[in-house]
């Protein structure tokens, strides 16, 4: 048997999951070849301490512990709120939402400029678009 076949079925040899003439070739291919036997060895090692985590103590009385405090706190949450509150607290949370979005609609808007407010920020806006003829960019970067 070659090693690929040996590594590829040594989980199950260690498990005892493989036939048993399967695992008279694995054995015999053990006693033959140092390095799958000692692969072989760190493998069991590995599984062995993996095995020793999962061995965990149960607690008998853990489920009536846990039910016993869910049975406490559903007794403890009172059963129901009142109908006004279930009632205004929704149109409470609408008439907010409503008055947010009106005001940001109102926000938005642009407002109502005469000929005169428009000519002049207009004039104010002109320098700045002709910013560049005036330095050039590599002196601008330059500084």
């Amino acid at each position: 048997m070659k090693c690929k076949n040996v590594h590829s079925k040594l989980i199950f040899f260690l498990e005892k999951e493989l036939p048993v003439s399967e695992m008279k070739q694995v054995q015999q291919h053990l006693d033959e070849c140092s390095e799958c036997a000692l692969f072989a060895a760190e493998m069991k090692n590995t599984l062995s301490i993996l095995d020793s985590d999962k061995v965990t103590d149960e607690n008998p009385f853990f489920f009536t512990r846990v039910k016993a405090r869910l049975e406490k706190q559903e007794e403890e949450q009172p059963v129901s709120r009142p109908v006004l509150v279930r009632i205004l607290q929704p149109v409470a949370f609408s008439i907010i939402l409503l008055l947010g979005i009106y005001g940001g609609f109102k926000l938005g808007e642009t407002p109502n400029a005469t000929v005169a407010d428009s000519q002049l920020s207009e004039q104010e806006m002109v320098p700045f678009w002709n910013e560049l003829e005036a330095e050039p960019i590599e002196t601008f970067l330059m500084e």
